[in-house]
C-alpha cells in the first residue's frame, strides 16, 4: 500500500489552513496565558505545557499540540518519526519518505522524484499539522501513515500511546543542536527580532529553554520507551546516521515495514536513496523557494556536519553541557560520543 502524501499545498487549502490556524489559536488562547513563560527563539515567547516549553502562535506550537491531543486519532498502522527540531528532522523525513515510497518513483527519471522539486518537509507532515488541514493529508486511512512530530513522549495524543504504533527516534548531540538551532533562529528572526547573541542562546539552552525542550527530558523520553518497547520504538542517533547512512537505512528500513529485497539491495536501490537524500542533494534542491508557512527551504540547511560545535563553543561551555548532560543521563547508556 502507499504511503505518498499530496506534496504542497493549493492556495485554497493554504487559506483553509489559515482559517484553521486562527480558529484553534482563538479556542487555546485563554488556556496557555497562564502558563510559565519565557522569551522565545523563533517567536516571541515559549511557553511550558506538560513540563516543556513551546513556541505560540505557529504551526507546530502549545495550541497545535494541545489541539492535536483533544481530536487526533491514531492507527495502529501508523509511523511517527520523532526528534527535536534541528536533530536531523528534515533528512530524517527524506530518507523515510523516498524509502516507503520507492517503488512509485522506481520506473520514473530521478527528475521526477518529489524531493528533487519538494523539501522534504512538504512531502511528509507534521502530526501537529494535521488538525489544520480542510482534507485530511492521507487519502486512503488504511494506508500506513507517516507522521512526524517534535511533541515529546509524554504529549503525545492518547490515541498514539495506546495504538501500538511504531516510533522512530532520532537525537543529535546537544552542542551541535544548539548551533544549529541558534543560526536557524536568527535566519527566522531577521525581519521581526533582534538578532539573538550566542552567549544568550547557550543561557536559554543551558536552562532547558528551547521550542520542545527541555533538550534532555525530550531525549530521556523516547530513550527509556525503546529500552522498555524495542519492537515499538527505534531509539537512533545523528551521528551514527552519518557515520554510515546505508547500514542505518537498512535497519530503519526494516522497523517501519519497508524492508529492501535482495533484487534490490544488488540494482543498488539503498545508495539510490541515500544520495538522493544527501544534505548536498537536498541543498542544492532548496536553495530557493519557501514552505507555505513562509519559511525560506535554504533555512533549513546550513552545514549537516557533525561536530560544528566545536566552532562556536567555548572550552568553558563545552564543559559545562558535558555536566548537565552526565547529570542528566546518569544511569543511562546516553553518555557516548554520539551524545557527547
Amino acid at each position: 500500500m502507499s504511503s505518498v502524501t499530496k506534496p504542497g499545498l493549493e492556495d485554497d487549502d493554504y487559506q483553509g489552513e489559515e482559517a484553521n490556524l486562527a480558529l484553534i489559536f482563538d479556542r487555546y488562547k485563554d488556556r496557555f496565558t497562564s502558563f510559565p513563560k519565557e522569551k522565545g527563539w523563533m517567536t516571541e515567547d515559549l511557553y511550558k505545557y506538560q513540563g516543556f516549553w513551546h513556541q505560540s502562535k505557529n504551526v507546530v506550537s502549545v495550541e497545535t499540540v494541545m489541539a492535536t491531543q483533544d481530536t487526533f486519532q491514531a492507527l495502529p498502522t501508523d509511523i511517527y518519526l520523532a526528534t527535536l527540531p534541528k536533530s536531523g528532522t528534515t533528512w530524517l523525513k527524506a530518507l523515510v519518505f523516498a524509502t516507503a515510497n520507492r517503488n512509485m518513483y522506481k520506473d520514473k527519471p530521478l527528475s521526477a522524484h518529489p524531493l528533487q522539486t519538494s523539501n522534504p518537509h512538504s512531502c511528509l507532515p507534521f502530526v501537529e499539522c494535521e488538525v489544520l488541514r480542510t482534507s485530511p493529508t492521507y487519502v486512503n486511512p488504511h494506508s500506513p501513515r507517516i507522521f512526524a512530530t517534535h511533541m515529546p513522549y509524554t504529549s503525545l495524543p492518547q490515541s498514539v500511546l495506546d495504538s501500538g504504533c511504531r516510533i522512530v527516534y532520532m537525537c543529535r548531540n546537544p552542542k551541535d543542536v544548539l548551533v544549529s538551532l541558534f543560526h536557524f533562529a536568527n535566519k527566522l528572526r531577521v525581519n521581526s527580532h533582534d538578532l539573538m547573541t550566542f552567549d544568550v542562546a547557550f543561557e536559554m539552552f543551558t536552562k532547558g529553554v528551547i521550542p520542545n525542550g527541555p533538550y534532555w527530558d525530550h531525549v530521556k523520553g523516547y530513550y527509556k520507551v525503546g529500552l522498555e518497547q524495542p519492537k515499538r520504538l527505534m531509539f537512533l542517533t545523528y551521528e551514527d546516521m552519518k557515520m554510515d547512512t546505508a547500514k542505518k537505512l537498512r535497519r530503519l528500513a526494516k522497523f517501519v515495514g519497508y524492508p529492501f529485497t535482495e533484487e534490490e539491495e544488488a540494482k543498488g536501490m539503498v545508495e539510490e536513496i541515500v544520495s538522493l537524500c544527501s544534505f548536498e542533494n537536498l541543498r542544492e534542491v532548496n536553495k530557493d523557494g519557501a514552505l507555505s508557512i513562509g519559511i525560506p527551504n535554504q533555512a533549513f540547511f546550513r552545514e549537516g556536519k557533525v561536530g560544528d560545535w566545536r566552532n562556536h563553543l567555548t572550552v568553558e561551555m563545552s564543559q559545562i553541557l558535558d555536566q548537565i548532560t552526565k547529570e542528566k543521563f546518569h544511569g543511562l547508556d546516553l553518555i557516548t560520543s554520539a551524545c557527547m
